[in-house]
């Protein structure tokens, strides 16, 4: 599809408040620019279908999300620091409800026939976070900042720290609230009038009005609503889009109310969900599960209506549209290059392999598109982008060139730090817009160079971070491939299984070699020594997904003399250890090394600082740190009281990690030889 076509597309989306089929969408947009009539019918259905624009209703039907959330009551509960202060920030309150183009600052309340007005609200950035988390914790700054351009300023200003003080916009409810004598535990039903402009209708629900088991039956639908949206679409694009599908699938019960706000629903409520993390950024998923990586870059963000030049990049996993190939062209301008093909060689670095038809193309586009800038290309025109553009490039050709060689398959890649692909993805993803935004003969404003320039510096931090602990995990991987040579022979051998523990709900994690001889009662040891606990509660470990294998739900407790060895042979290469009533670590068993000697256990990489284990669960150990960094000073005291003089917020340290281990539990300890 062209542009327009595409703009087109969003038109009838935001103005169809019914279900509708292909033929709908394709005259809607003819009407509009009847370009490319041949395949309009196709790259439609596979745009809407690959960017989840709309839900699937049958064979070439979708429902609109106007037309399915426009009906929809949804609950907003305000926080008691809201009933103080008067007021009531939109924030993502109205997500999935609202338009997704539109701000929550743009949003319109009304109140009885009346719009409510709004006020200026000032505070530190991290009082206001909270109410911007469900789009995803790592963009409530970016929500803050958009709030007012004095807001966008102060955030440009200095782009590693957050300003002392800011102002967003929120709602003035002072008299709504006094009138109809709102307390803690009352919530308003909201409804929306306007899909297009954002406008909402506020009603009073008391917090004895409404029946427990429907909201218990709620809550039932939403969680079920969720599992089926990570189910058919795994982490999707957005924790927007993984809302929007969690109401689609979530059956009747979940579209009326009586109904829990969203956030006090995945943040109080619900112990099957929770927010994970997904590389640099997080979604919703099921509890205590990581979200799985991918194998490669992920081409998620290609064109369904690829061009052919754009293909073969697809198929050499290099998923960009022609304009950040064109960007590679500008870039060469910028550089005074004379010929394309050093622009080539930077969007196909040697690692990509590809044959000399595929190249051939890539290479008579480049040209051709050179040819053409250079008739109009002005260095004055672009000396504020030429600077942000090369930069743009060499971070998305890195990233290119070191996927492609990990991609490979000469390293073993479960020896790679968690999410690898995914946070390359991300980079790359992030890269190829800041490159798309800057093809263009005409900058940019100034203060959105600025910010690209800050995200650009912010994603060249990210892959500086990724890649020295991806040289680590190759570094420990060769030595220990090396330690297996130098070994030498021996009369029989001893196979170690890598294996990786992440405490749910918080990023700290584990990996470790041990002998797959171990049982589960030595890992229970080897768990409290890597997190330094110290044996004071119950524990178990357990196999999720039963029922597959039985008929019945539930979970299976598994023997505690069971080798890890066997693990394998019972297809279950993941498992949980349940400690206490409130902390679980996740156990991944990944790939396999045979040694001719017995060695200690050892931690290979980890990241995080482990909670005690006397405070109440992850929930409760993140409110501890936020009153550690962001609290006042009795918050502060009782933090550090909960956590320890010792504890050092998000540090792991390696050697000491594997000191702890040698010292708890070393191959005489279990009753063997100590090594030598």
């Amino acid at each position: 599809m062209t542009a327009i076509q595409e703009e087109a597309l969003y038109d009838f989306l935001d103005n169809t408040a019914g279900a509708f089929e292909l033929y709908d969408a394709v005259s809607y947009i003819r009407r509009i620019e009847p370009k490319r009539i041949n395949r309009l019918a196709l790259e439609v259905e596979a745009f809407i279908g690959l960017k989840k624009l709309a839900f699937p209703a049958g064979r070439r039907q979708w429902m609109s999300r106007r037309a399915f959330f426009g009906s929809l009551p949804f609950v907003i509960s305000p926080t008691r620091l809201e009933l103080l202060n008067g007021i009531l920030i939109p924030g993502h309150r109205c997500v999935p409800f609202a338009n997704s183009s539109l701000m929550p600052q743009e949003y319109t309340f009304y109140w009885e026939g009346s719009s409510v007005p709004f006020t200026t609200t000032e505070g530190s950035p991290e009082e206001f976070y909270p109410y911007y988390s469900i789009f995803g914790e790592e963009y409530a700054p970016q929500y803050v900042a958009r709030d007012n351009a004095e807001n966008e300023e102060a955030f440009n200003n200095d782009p590693y720290d957050d300003p002392p003080e800011v102002s967003i916009k929120t709602l003035d409810m002072r008299n709504i609230y006094r009138e109809a004598a709102f307390v803690p535990g009352d919530r308003f039903v909201v409804r929306t009038l306007d899909w297009k402009t954002g406008g909402f209708e506020l009603k009073k629900a008391g917090r004895d009005e409404w029946d427990s088991a429907e909201l218990e039956a709620w809550a039932v639908a939403a969680e079920e609503g969720f599992e089926k949206s990570f189910e058919m679409l795994g982490p999707g694009s957005s924790t927007e889009e993984q809302i929007a599908f969690a109401y689609w699938y979530g059956g009747p019960a979940m579209k009326n109310v009586p109904a829990y706000a969203l956030e006090d629903f995945l943040y109080k409520k619900t112990e099957r969900i929770e927010s994970a993390a997904y590389g640099i950024e997080t979604r919703f998923w099921y509890a205590g599960r990581e979200i799985p990586d991918r194998e490669d870059l992920d081409p998620g963000n290609v064109r369904p209506d690829e061009t052919p030049v754009e293909a073969v990049l697809h198929k050499l996993k290099i998923p960009v549209s022609e304009f950040v190939i064109q960007s590679y062209v500008r870039d060469a301008l910028f550089r005074g290059e004379k010929n394309s093909m050093q622009a080539l060689v930077r969007l196909v670095p040697s690692s990509v392999e590809s044959d000399d038809r595929d190249m051939q193309l890539l290479s008579e586009y480049t040209e051709e598109v050179l040819k053409e800038f250079r008739k109009f290309y002005s260095p004055f025109t672009d000396k504020a982008m030429g600077s942000i553009r090369l930069r743009a490039g060499e971070l998305h050709t890195a990233v290119i060139d070191l996927a492609a060689r990990l991609c490979k398959g000469d390293i073993n890649t479960s020896w790679l730090p968690r999410h690898t692909f995914i946070i390359l993805s991300q980079i790359q993803n992030h890269t190829a817009s800041v490159m798309e935004d800057l093809d263009s003969d005409e900058p940019p404003q100034e203060m959105e160079l600025e910010a690209l320039d800050n995200s650009l510096d912010s994603m060249i931090e990210t892959y500086e971070d990724i890649k020295e602990l991806i040289d680590e995990a190759l570094d420990s991987y060769r030595r220990n491939k090396l330690a297996l040579i130098r070994a030498g022979s021996a009369s029989g051998t001893v196979t170690e299984r890598l294996v990786q523990l992440s405490i749910s709900g918080i990023d700290v994690w584990r990996r470790l070699i041990l002998p797959e001889s171990f049982t589960l009662a030595e890992l229970h040891k080897i768990i409290q020594l890597v997190f330094g606990w110290h044996n004071s509660f119950n524990y178990r470990f357990i196999k999720e997904k039963f029922a597959e294998e039985s008929g019945f739900s539930g979970i299976r407790e598994m023997d505690l003399n069971t080798p890890i060895q066997a693990m394998e042979a019972q297809s279950n290469i993941e498992l949980f250890y349940e400690y206490g009533s409130k902390w679980i670590v996740r156990i991944m068993i990944l790939s396999r090394e045979e040694t001719p000697v017995t060695r200690p256990v050892r931690c290979v990489a980890g990241a995080g600082t482990a909670p005690p284990e006397f405070i109440d669960g992850p929930v409760k150990f993140k409110k501890v740190l936020y009153a550690l960094e962001s609290g006042n000073d009795m918050e502060r005291l009782d933090a550090r009281q909960k956590l320890g003089t010792e504890f050092m917020p998000g540090e792991f340290d390696l050697d000491a990690c594997n000191r702890n281990l040698n010292a708890g539990y070393t191959a005489k300890s279990r009753g063997g030889p100590p090594e030598k």
